[in-house]
């Protein structure tokens, strides 16, 4: 017996498989795309996502970028380092808690951050897809992600 679609449930298992396989194709190619592009614009993939994550409007302190980051507040300190020896963000104290410093966005780092996310948007890759199958995609893909990728992840 098939579904609607014409497929063999017993199929369905090995649909989920090549799916899964192709979707880890796709994220990897988009990885290394974004790898390359963030490359040449002199910051590595982590320091391009940490400058990612800050909001230029809103200075904050390391560990909050900790945590949108997900990772361990000493790592921060060495991405900030390098975003700060390169002039895009500022470690300035907080006028409500003078013990504590945040990170603030330079104008320089506000306009890096636009190329950054110039380059996590890019879309390329779905170029031969017709506007349709983009909207289909798009939709599948959120389908897909309410269950259990954070929004907002670069």
């Amino acid at each position: 017996m098939t579904d609607s679609v014409g497929v063999d449930p017993g199929d369905r298992a090995e649909l989920a498989g090549d799916a899964v396989r192709r979707i880890m194709h796709i994220a990897a190619a988009i990885r290394h795309h974004q790898d390359v592009e963030i490359a040449g614009l002199g910051l590595t993939p982590a320091a391009a996502r940490a400058l990612h994550q800050l909001d230029p409007d809103r200075p904050s302190p390391a560990r909050d970028l900790a945590e949108q980051l997900r990772c361990d507040r000493s790592n921060v300190t060495a991405l900030v380092d390098k975003l700060e020896q390169a002039g895009l963000v500022e470690r300035r104290l907080d006028p409500a808690d003078r013990r504590q410093k945040t990170l603030v966005v330079t104008e320089a780092g506000r306009r890096m951050r636009e190329r950054v996310h110039r380059v996590v948007s890019d879309s390329r890759l779905l170029a031969p897809l017709s506007t349709g199958e983009l909207a289909a995609l798009r939709e599948l893909v959120w389908k897909v992600s309410d269950g259990g990728c954070p929004e907002g992840e670069v």
